[in-house]
């Protein structure tokens, strides 16, 4: 860039000034909403889930649920550096109300995805999620995360909907120790007891499920819960 050059581009960025001046500053509204939006950067549009797979949806979960999660990231159960940085410094209130607001958005649910196992694998897989395994003290998951499950009200979260990356992130986390829930921790003792093959025909078995004509989550446990598990209430 030439000298002469310099000096019209300096010209013409103060000519614009005055014009720069003039113009009205955006605001930005006070809202929750508005706020929620610095979770929408890794959660999706909306909280409805990132392509990637790996940041869970947030829209429609039991709001028991997403405050339990909140405090477990910001208390250190939960372990994600980004996450625990970016909500160290909130009060359980403000956490409560955050998970509220998630809790209430009711969108569309993205299409299942498509499963790459057999028939009979997806079948077995199938059976410990609605009968469990009696011998291996492996209680069904619908006994929790509902019939249909969507997750029931008030803490327990629905298990359709979301991708198999993630379904087995979690698992394998609460496998490795890496993941922790309030005590008594009952998931952790449920994945140990899972082999590496079941988990993932489970996932892939729920990963591959269309979502109910009714996503909800169900009001309430239909039978008092299996096993003991922290943080059932919010």
């Amino acid at each position: 860039m030439t000298a002469m050059h310099r000096i019209a581009c300096l010209l013409a960025a103060l000519l614009c000034l005055p014009a720069l001046a003039q113009t009205a500053p955006r605001t930005v509204p006070d809202t929750l909403a508005q706020r929620a939006l610095a979770c929408t950067g890794c959660h999706g549009k909306e909280g409805r889930a990132a392509p990637d797979g790996y940041y869970p949806r947030l829209a429609g979960k039991p709001a028991g649920y997403l405050y339990n999660q909140l405090l477990n990231f910001r208390d250190g159960r939960r372990d994600y550096g980004l996450m625990s940085e970016l909500i160290a410094p909130l009060s359980d209130a403000y956490l409560k109300e955050l998970a509220g607001h998630f809790a209430s958005l009711d969108l569309p649910y993205p299409p299942p995805q498509r499963p790459t196992l057999a028939a009979p694998e997806l079948a077995r897989a199938e059976a410990l999620i609605r009968q469990g395994d009696a011998a291996r003290r492996l209680p069904a998951c619908t006994a929790c995360h509902g019939e249909r499950l969507t997750g029931t009200q008030p803490g327990v979260p629905g298990l359709l909907g979301l991708s198999r990356d993630y379904l087995n992130g979690q698992l394998g986390a609460w496998r490795s120790g890496q993941r922790h829930a309030q005590a008594p921790d009952c998931m952790a003792d449920i994945a140990k007891a899972l082999t590496a093959a079941e988990i993932n025909a489970m996932t892939q078995f729920l990963a591959g499920q269309p979502m109910p004509a009714d996503p909800h989550p169900a009001p309430a446990l239909a039978a008092p819960a299996p096993l003991r598990c922290g943080g059932l209430t919010p």
